[in-house]
């Protein structure tokens, strides 16, 4: 497996769009029009990844200084459970190689119907190199939990990362278990 990297583009659009539908509740996605738009401004990344002709998956991410925090990251559902997902983000780290990471995740310290999913992909995250914060994040009246590679996670440096990329629109709650 050899995956290539490249922006969202016109032919693959559609099939990123379709990926995002499929992975993430409607609540909880941002506009597409609005993903593809911002994917035009400096420190913001829209990236598919490609095992020869085959899209796998898409991460959607956005970098201030030495922080990326990816908003949005999913394998083809198809795809799952073949080693995709770890190589995306180790793709990820090797674009990002002197940043911390930040993923933010779905809890896992509360009862949840699809519990048991949750604890799998936070153990997928954890297999990968992340790491447990202690530390949650609350935007539009929805917590996760923060998980971090390459560093140790600060509140002060991660809400100042969304004060610079939001240009001070978004100040999310953020608190310590």
């Amino acid at each position: 497996m050899n995956l290539t990297v490249e922006l969202v583009k016109g032919k693959s659009r559609r099939k990123v769009r379709e990926i995002y539908t499929a992975s993430f509740l409607k609540e909880d996605r941002m506009p597409f029009w609005l993903m593809l738009a911002l994917a035009k401004t400096k420190n913001t990344d829209f990236l598919t990844f490609y095992d020869g002709d085959t899209l796998c998956g898409f991460v959607y991410m956005a970098a201030v200084k030495d922080l990326a925090f990816v908003m949005f990251f999913a394998v083809d559902e198809t795809l799952r459970s073949k080693g995709y997902g770890g190589k995306i983000l180790k793709e990820v780290q090797s674009i990002y190689p002197d940043h911390k990471i930040i993923m933010s995740i779905e809890r896992c310290d509360e009862p949840a119907e699809d519990l048991e999913q949750r604890l799998r992909r936070k153990r997928f995250y954890l297999r990968n190199g992340y790491a447990e914060t202690g530390c949650f994040l609350e935007m539009n009246h929805k917590a996760q939990e923060i998980l971090i590679k390459n560093g140790t996670f600060q509140t002060e440096e991660f809400l100042s990362f969304f004060l610079k990329y939001s240009n001070g629109t978004v100040r999310p709650k953020i608190w310590k278990r």
